[in-house]
């Protein structure tokens, strides 16, 4: 009660939970919230769909904590069950019959990674990232958007070091290629 957990680590807020202090849990959902949110945000393109994927990983995440092996590292933990349900959910609204990530308005009220006021640019790149396949998508903002290495990309979304590199170029590529389209417009 009262407790600042600014400063606490992941760890000792994952021990307390393990402990019973379901209070450490919401400090956990706090500090991880708002960059989670971002990604699912922009693997979804839709923000019902983005906030269900993001609590449905948060309650997995609560449920199954002590299967964390490496408490020190849960941001990473937590967000491999979120990359999963991302692609849980994307799969339930294809066969809804939505395209995926194509829904203009989901994307042009999507969250920016910082507080910048949205320019024309900003809408460009969201279009051009929504025309990208999914698992392009994917790779491309866990590398550029999250900053991650490939190793850890790659124990997220269990595929092979080399197989997300070539989907990084890939999508560099594709999005190089509709920048070009949309320039010359």
């Amino acid at each position: 009660m009262g407790i600042d957990n600014v400063g606490t680590s992941d760890a000792e807020l994952v021990r307390r939970v393990l402990g019973g202090d379901t209070g450490a849990y919401a400090a956990l959902v706090a500090r991880y919230r708002d960059r989670l949110g971002r990604y699912a945000v922009h693997m979804l393109g839709n923000r019902e769909d983005a906030e269900e994927a993001l609590q449905d990983a948060f309650v997995r995440g609560y449920r199954s904590l002590a299967r964390c092996d490496d408490p020190e590292r849960f941001g990473a933990w937590l967000y491999g069950i979120l990359v999963n349900r991302c692609r849980t959910t994307g799969a339930r609204a294809a066969r809804r019959g939505q395209v995926f990530v194509r829904d203009e308005a989901a994307l042009n009220g999507a969250p920016l990674p910082s507080s910048v006021e949205r320019t024309e640019l900003d809408d460009v790149v969201r279009r051009a990232l929504a025309r990208l396949a999914p698992e392009y998508r994917e790779a491309f903002l866990l590398k550029h958007m999250d900053d991650l290495e490939y190793e850890e990309m790659a124990r997220l979304t269990g595929a092979g070091v080399s197989a997300l590199k070539m989907r990084v170029k890939r999508a560099r590529e594709q999005l190089q290629a509709i920048l070009r389209e949309v320039e010359r417009v």
